[in-house]
C-alpha cells in the first residue's frame, strides 16, 4: 500500500480542498440541515460536476473520468473534511454499484447521466445495521411483460428522498425455478412506494421505503452476467467497498475536527495562559492525533485493496474500527477543550459530532466490524 500521495493526488486533494471552501463552507452544511432546507446545493453540484467528480472513477466509455479507487479516496477525503452534502456520495455510490453489478446497457443508460451530473442516486445493498449481511429484505416476482412486481420495506436508506434512484437488492421468486438475487433499480416517487422520513440529529437525512407491487421493468433489473442472479459475495463486496470509502470519510472529518480545537487551544488563554500550555490538553491532543492517523492509514489501506480487486473484509472492518472511533474521540474531546464554546450551535462543531454519529453507525460501528474480523480470523 502506498503510505505517501502520489503528486497528481495532491493536487487533486489541494483543488478539492479549494472548491468546498468556495462552495461548502459551514454556513451552508448548516443551511442544509434546516427543516424544509434545499438539501442539494445547486452551485456545489455543479462545481463538482465541471470538476469531473461525478465521473472520476468511471470507465471513459460511459462518460466518466476513467479514475481510480485511490483517486476517489481523496475526493471523500476532501468532502469528509467538509462536511460535503451526503447526497454527493450517495450519488457516488449508486455509480459504484451499478458499474460493478450492472450489464453494459444498464452501465451506459445510468453511468453516462449520472456523470453528467443530471442523476442522483442511492443504494440499499446491505443492512443498515450490519454492512456485510447482504440477504435482501425485498421479493419480486414475474408478472408478464418482461417486468417484474417488487414488495417489501428497506429500512435507513441514506438520501433517498433525494434520489432519482435507488438500488436494492431482491429475492426474485419465479415458479419452478430456484430463488435468484436481483438488483432492482427504483424510482422513489413510482406508484406503491411510501417514503417516510427517519429523523436523526443530523437532519432527516434516512428514510424508510414501503414497496407495495411495485412494478419495475425488466431493464432496471440487475441479473448477473449469466442472468441467473447475482453472486452475494460480489453485492457484499460493493457494500463494503461503501463502507472503507466512509471510513475515509470518517477519517478526515475526525483530522478536520482536531485542526480547529488545535487552533482553538493554541489561541484561547485561560489563567493567562494558552489552553495548548497545560499538559492535560496535550495530552488529549496528542491521543486524538494518533488515533486520527491510525484511522487514516486504515481507511486508506481498506480502499487500496479494494481497488485491487481483493474482497477486503478484513482491511474494511479495521478501518471501520479505527475510524468510527477516531472520529467520535475527536469530536468528544473537541467539546471538551473547547470548553463551554463547544456546546453551542454557534461554534459549527455540532456539525462534525453529528456527522460522526450517523456514519459511524450506518452500515454496522465497531462493534459490528469487530465481528467481522473474528470472522475472517476464525475463517483463516
Amino acid at each position: 500500500m502506498k503510505l505517501v500521495r502520489t503528486t497528481q493526488e495532491r493536487d487533486l486533494a489541494a483543488s478539492l480542498r479549494e472548491l468546498f471552501a468556495t462552495h461548502c463552507p459551514p454556513d451552508l452544511v448548516r443551511a442544509l440541515r434546516e427543516p424544509g432546507g434545499d438539501r442539494v446545493p445547486e452551485k456545489l453540484w455543479e462545481s463538482l460536476v465541471a470538476a469531473e467528480v461525478l465521473a472520476l472513477p468511471f470507465a471513459e466509455d460511459v462518460g466518466g473520468a476513467g479514475g481510480t479507487l485511490d483517486d476517489l479516496a481523496v475526493v471523500y477525503a476532501e468532502a469528509g473534511r467538509a462536511l460535503c452534502p451526503t447526497v454527493v456520495l450517495s450519488t457516488l455510490h449508486l455509480g459504484l454499484a451499478v458499474a460493478a453489478l450492472g450489464s453494459a446497457e444498464q452501465q451506459a443508460r445510468v453511468l453516462a447521466p449520472l456523470c453528467r451530473g443530471e442523476l442522483r442516486g442511492a443504494v440499499a445493498l446491505g443492512s443498515p445495521y450490519d454492512a456485510a449481511d447482504v440477504r435482501p429484505t425485498l421479493r419480486a416476482e414475474p408478472i408478464g411483460g418482461d417486468r417484474v412486481a417488487v414488495s417489501g420495506r428497506l429500512d435507513h436508506v441514506l438520501d433517498a428522498d433525494l434520489a432519482h434512484r435507488v438500488l436494492a437488492t431482491a429475492t426474485l421468486a419465479s415458479y419452478g425455478e430456484p430463488d435468484r438475487l436481483v438488483g432492482v433499480l427504483l424510482d422513489p416517487r413510482a406508484p406503491g412506494i411510501t417514503r417516510t422520513a427517519l429523523p436523526t440529529s443530523d437532519a432527516d437525512r434516512l428514510q424508510q421505503l414501503d414497496l407495495d407491487h411495485v412494478v419495475v421493468p425488466a431493464a432496471d433489473v440487475l441479473t448477473g452476467p449469466e442472468g441467473v442472479g447475482l453472486a452475494a459475495d460480489g453485492v457484499r463486496r460493493v457494500a463494503l467497498l461503501v463502507r472503507a470509502l466512509q471510513c475515509v470519510d470518517m477519517a478526515a472529518g475526525a483530522d478536520a475536527v482536531l485542526e480547529r480545537t488545535v487552533g482553538h487551544v493554541r489561541g484561547r488563554e485561560q489563567f493567562g495562559r494558552a489552553i495548548a500550555s497545560f499538559q492535560a490538553a496535550q495530552h488529549l491532543v496528542a491521543d486524538v492525533h494518533i488515533a486520527v492517523q491510525a484511522a487514516r492509514l486504515a481507511a486508506r489501506s481498506a480502499v487500496f485493496w479494494h481497488g485491487r480487486g481483493r474482497p477486503a473484509v478484513r482491511e474494511t472492518a479495521v478501518a471501520v474500527l479505527h475510524a468510527a472511533t477516531a472520529y467520535r474521540r475527536a469530536t468528544l474531546d473537541g467539546h471538551q477543550l473547547h470548553g463551554g464554546m463547544g456546546y453551542v450551535v454557534e461554534t459549527d462543531l455540532h456539525l462534525w459530532s453529528e456527522r460522526a454519529r450517523l456514519l459511524g453507525a450506518l452500515g454496522g460501528g465497531p462493534d459490528v466490524a469487530a465481528r467481522w474480523l473474528e470472522e475472517e480470523i476464525t475463517r483463516g
